[in-house]
C-alpha cells in the first residue's frame, strides 16, 4: 500500500519518521540543531526554517501529521503535479514560521520594553550574556517574571510539519470545497469548505490569546494562509496541469 502512494508524499513521510527516530536516540542535540527557534533567539540557525517542518514532539504528533498528509497530499500531488506540490509544500511551511515568529516579535517588543524601563538589558540577554537584574526586590522580582515569559519565546521551539499540513488541507479545500470529510467529535462528515475555516478561526483565537496549550497555533494559520493563497491562484488555470 504504501508504494501506492506518490512519490513526494511517500518521500516526506519517509524523511519525517526517520528524524523523528534519530531525535529520539540523539534528544536534545536534534533538537537544539534543527528545531526552529525565534530568529533573534541565540539558538536560532537559518536552516532551521527548513529543518523544523520535519521535527516531531511526540508519536502522537507525528502519527496526526502523516494521516492527514496521507490523506490529502496524493489528490494534490496527482493534481498539482511534482513541482506545485513541493512548492505549496514548503512555501506553506514556511508561512507558518514566520506569521507564528512575527506574533513572537510582537510579543517580545512588548516584554523588552518592560524589561527595559526596569532596568534590564535586554540586548545583551539575547545575545548569550548572562543575566543581570538592577533596581529592588520588587523590580527585580518583576523582571525575573517578565524574563520567564521571553524565555518561553526565546528559548522554545518550533517542530513540527503542521504547517506544511494545513497548507496542503487548505489548497485541498480550495481546490475541492464541496468534498466531505469526517474529524474527531463530530460525528456526521463536513464539506471540507465550512470545516477549515472554524478551525482556522479556532487557532487564531487560541494563538493570540495565549491559551494554546503548548501548541503554534499561529503556525498552522500561516501554512493554512498560503496554502490558501496558492490554490486560489492555480485554480484559475487548473486545466493546465490537469
Amino acid at each position: 500500500m504504501f508504494n501506492n502512494i506518490p512519490p513526494i508524499t511517500r518521500n516526506i513521510i519517509i524523511i519525517n519518521v526517520v528524524v523523528f527516530i534519530l531525535t529520539y536516540f540523539m534528544g536534545n542535540q536534534m533538537i537544539g540543531y534543527l528545531a526552529g527557534f525565534y530568529p533573534f533567539s541565540p539558538f536560532f540557525h537559518s536552516w532551521q526554517i527548513i529543518t523544523h517542518m520535519f521535527m516531531h514532539g511526540s508519536i502522537m504528533h507525528i502519527l496526526f501529521n502523516m494521516m492527514t498528509l496521507f490523506s490529502f497530499g496524493p489528490i494534490l500531488e496527482q493534481t498539482l503535479g511534482d513541482k506545485k506540490y513541493l512548492l505549496l509544500y514548503f512555501a506553506s511551511g514556511l508561512g507558518a514560521f514566520f506569521l507564528f515568529n512575527a506574533w513572537n516579535f510582537v510579543e517580545v517588543q512588548q516584554l523588552s520594553r518592560e524589561l527595559e524601563q526596569l532596568g534590564f538589558n535586554v540586548n545583551a540577554y539575547l545575545s548569550g550574556a548572562s543575566v543581570e537584574f538592577a533596581g529592588n526586590t520588587s523590580s527585580v522580582l518583576k523582571q525575573k517574571e517578565l524574563l520567564e515569559s521571553l524565555k518561553a519565546i526565546v528559548a522554545t521551539p518550533m517542530v513540527g510539519a503542521s504547517g506544511a499540513i494545513f497548507g496542503v488541507v487548505a489548497a485541498f479545500a480550495t481546490l475541492y470545497p464541496d468534498a466531505k470529510i469526517g474529524i474527531m467529535f463530530i460525528p456526521v462528515p463536513m464539506k471540507v469548505k465550512y470545516l477549515l475555516p472554524v478551525i482556522v478561526v479556532i487557532s487564531i483565537y487560541l494563538g493570540v490569546s495565549g491559551n494554546g496549550g503548548g501548541i503554534a497555533h499561529l503556525a498552522h494559520v500561516g501554512g493554512a494562509l498560503v496554502g490558501w493563497l496558492l490554490a486560489l491562484n492555480w485554480k484559475k488555470h487548473l486545466y493546465r496541469f490537469n
